[in-house]
């Protein structure tokens, strides 16, 4: 079941499930957001808490579903899924596999004979259209040159105040591994939110009021100002949440911790 506000995490969580619903617990999210980030049916997630795997088909689908829960609370996929195989040992030993795990829902692909017939149409459609624009096939007169294209001359970038840096500033947030994270402002709404791939980026709204982040893995996230490298938003391995990730805020705790913004790579 969906976690409720007044739930707590097991002290000693022994299966592979009551330690997702513990980590899933701790990033303070719903499991109607790990199926909003995995795609996995919430009746499968909902399984995989209560550690009944006797509704999925194959040991495959099991472990790519906790894989993918893992992923989305920064959990140890690897270890979480060596544990799984241990636990459902006796669960599928019975059991003759046939299928594989494809997180996705399948792709319906049309039959080949629509395809070609598709793109030989398309073929046609483009050959008439050449024809009627660039000769006079089909019409009287003469086909029309086209004009010559006009060269814009480029504009230089403004150069930024000396100011400017110690007053604002962009924030920019860069995923170094997969990660998911949420950015929000001062009254909770959310600005941000996604599980982001390697060298994914995400712009930090100047104009946000005191916008900050919720993050299961902050040294999967390298942080910068105009360019400029900050510490990181935490511990390796230990989630953060309400953060502060404006300029200001970030050059503040970078002063305090006796760092100074370097400039990026």
């Amino acid at each position: 079941m969906d976690g409720e506000p007044g739930e707590t995490p097991n002290l000693f969580p022994e299966k592979v499930g009551e330690k997702l619903r513990d980590a899933r617990l701790a990033q303070g999210m719903e499991l109607s957001d790990v199926a909003a980030r995995t795609r996995v049916p919430l009746r499968h997630l909902q399984a995989i808490e209560a550690s009944d795997y006797s509704g999925l088909p194959t040991p495959t689908y099991a472990i790519g579903f906790v894989k993918a829960y893992a992923r989305a609370v920064g959990a140890d996929e690897v270890a979480l899924a060596k544990e799984l195989r241990q636990e459902t040992s006796d669960t599928f030993a019975a059991r003759e596999v046939y299928e594989s795990y494809d997180p996705t829902d399948p792709v319906r692909e049309p039959p080949s004979g629509i395809v070609w017939a598709g793109a030989a149409i398309a073929l046609l459609l483009v050959g008439a259209l050449a024809l009627w624009y660039g000769t006079d096939l089909f019409r009287g007169g003469t086909a029309i040159a086209p004009e010559p294209a006009v060269t814009a001359t480029p504009t230089p970038a403004p150069t930024p105040s000396p100011t400017a840096s110690l007053t604002g500033g962009q924030v920019t947030l860069t995923a170094t591994q997969p990660v998911w994270l949420r950015i929000y402002d001062a009254t909770g709404a959310r600005l941000f939110e996604k599980e982001m791939a390697v060298g994914e980026r995400y712009d930090v709204p100047r104009d946000a009021n005191n916008p900050m982040i919720n993050l299961g893995r902050p040294e999967a996230v390298q942080v910068t100002i105009n360019g400029s490298n900050v510490p990181p938003l935490g511990e390796a391995g230990r989630a953060i949440k309400d953060v502060p990730v404006s300029a200001e805020a970030l050059r503040a705790r970078a002063s305090t911790a006796g760092a100074v913004p370097t400039p990026g790579t």
